[in-house]
């Protein structure tokens, strides 16, 4: 497929004056009164610790500027991965999962010099009461616009992104089993926050062998069918880093067994959108493949002209050989029918993690 840029690449949400100023994990989403909406987890010394807070940014002009971010989930554990889904005439529904204290503690005894010492004396601090009460995957809902937010609710699943809507107006998580060995799950979020089980996709098979399989994210096609990308992953000497895909013709109880889609470390942790030229886009990011250690890592779209069942891989959005440590693309398309991508990133290989923007537009 075709594309073309649409001026650099940009960061739009960091914190450069403070120590706390790792950003990552980002999600991007456009509201009913039009503005664009980013939430990401912000305001964190590194990729794991204990001051995680899932947070918003806004913009009113299609991606040009933002406002600063502040946060909507800020528990007493590390508030990570941030989704966000709009649905009805003002609501907004924002996600986020976090860590035990323990192993945030074992996170932050690896780091040298005072910022370990700080993350620890912060983390003997959390009352094993407030623990219990907050860990988990989490959820608020807004209902004016993302302005105001709920109470915090408590998921059995989490997903980088988030849920999906259907047209019969239910609200459809499919995400990991927050205690992982149960695999990908779909359940339904009903008007009260409560959630009802609907059922599970299989693990995917690489190799013949069943492997991970995490941070799903599903959309419904216009015919009612649930199409879902899955990361699959197995690290070690024979690491594995790629995506597979499921479907769901009866509203997510029954799933077709997952197939990959790309190559052994070709990427993963997608997020799909329908173009209203009718094209579906998935953005995903490509990490270190240990076969081809030149290769650079970043950010690739794949693109379904057939809702899904075939896609055109492996177009890079992003390139770079800073770090390693990056992705969680999402796009949104903006009024004229261009596209706008999200991820994190870092500029340099000394600065830390920033949610970074790509406008672009598919070819003809």
């Amino acid at each position: 497929m075709k594309f073309e840029k649409i001026g650099n690449c940009k960061v739009i949400i960091s914190n450069p004056d403070s120590y706390h100023n790792y950003f990552a994990w980002p999600t991007a989403a456009k509201l009913q009164n039009g503005k664009i909406a980013v939430v990401a987890s912000g305001f964190r010394l590194k990729h794991v610790c204990p001051f995680g807070k899932a947070v918003i940014a806004y913009s009113d002009n299609e991606g040009e500027t933002y406002t600063a971010p502040a946060p909507i989930i800020d528990t007493v554990l590390d508030d990570r991965d941030a989704g966000i889904l709009v649905y009805g005439d003002s609501n907004v529904l924002v996600t986020s999962f976090n860590n035990t204290v323990d192993f945030q503690k074992g996170e932050a005894e690896k780091y040298s010099g005072d910022k370990g010492g700080y993350q620890v004396a912060y983390l003997s601090r959390v009352e094993k009461e407030d623990e219990e009460k907050f860990l988990g995957s989490v959820f608020k809902i807004s209902n004016d616009y993302g302005v105001t937010f709920g109470p915090l609710h408590k998921s059995p699943v989490t997903s980088p992104h988030g849920p999906l809507k259907t047209r019969d107006g239910r609200i459809i998580w499919v995400g990991t089993n927050f205690q992982r060995e149960k695999g990908v799950e779909a359940y339904e979020i009903k008007p009260d926050g409560s959630m009802e089980f609907i059922g599970a996709i299989p693990n995917s098979v690489f190799d013949d062998k069943r492997v991970m399989s995490c941070e799903p994210y599903a959309i419904e096609l216009p015919d009612g069918t649930l199409l879902c990308q899955i990361r699959v992953g197995r690290y070690g000497d024979d690491m594995v880093l790629t995506t597979s895909q499921s479907v769901s013709k009866d509203g997510g109880k029954t799933w077709s067994e997952p197939e990959i889609l790309l190559s052994k470390n070709g990427g993963a942790t997608a997020h799909i959108i329908k173009h209203s030229s009718g094209v579906l886009i998935s953005a995903y990011e490509k990490r270190r493949d240990p076969d081809d250690e030149a290769s650079p890592y970043g950010i690739k779209l794949m693109f379904s002209y057939d809702d899904g069942k075939t896609w055109d891989t492996d177009n890079w959005l992003y390139e770079t050989k800073i770090s390693t440590d990056l992705g969680y693309p999402s796009t949104v398309e903006l009024t004229d029918g261009s596209l706008l991508t999200v991820f994190y990133a870092h500029e340099t290989a000394d600065d830390p993690a920033v949610i970074m923007q790509q406008k672009w537009r598919l070819g003809k």
